[in-house]
């Protein structure tokens, strides 16, 4: 699985005009699944996330995670973020999986991360057409690919 994490003061998902879901300061969470991810991988990279130190302490130190702030976290499918841009100019989508596979490990992965923190995960609708609003506070970015863990 690989990910893109935005620390965000605020973020929401719109499909054909009407907001789906909208969070406020916490997690925004890109995620990319290919058919070699597993349930060992949505276990990991979970708590990878919701135990990343990327808010600020009383110090402006990043050093409290999303659990200690008391943050919420939203989750949208990304199957672009496992283009292959190695040949030509026009990006190919091969490693990002079908939705037979993919929808019930991003389902199992949204509910992992809200087993963990909670609280509710807002998401948006997997291959829809989404328009995503966020601002990212810092800006923090973190990339996680499940596959790369050394």
């Amino acid at each position: 699985m690989r990910t893109v994490i935005q620390r965000v003061t605020h973020a929401s998902v719109t499909i054909g005009g009407e907001i789906k879901s909208q969070t406020g300061k916490g997690l925004m969470i890109l995620v990319g699944i290919e058919d070699k991810d597993s349930r060992e991988d949505i276990e990991w990279l979970a708590k990878k996330i919701i135990n990343l130190r990327i808010f600020d302490d009383e110090n402006g130190v990043m050093n409290r995670s999303v659990l200690e702030i008391h943050g919420e976290i939203m989750v949208v499918s990304q199957f672009t973020l496992h283009a292959s841009t190695k040949k030509g100019n026009r990006p190919s989508y091969i490693k990002a999986s079908k939705p037979d596979i993919a929808v019930p490990l991003y389902e199992t992965f949204c509910a992992e991360l809200s087993e963990l923190s909670g609280r509710e995960v807002a998401t948006g609708e997997f291959g829809a057409d989404m328009k995503i609003e966020l601002v990212n506070d810092g800006p923090v970015t973190i990339l996680i690919d499940s596959q790369n863990r050394e």
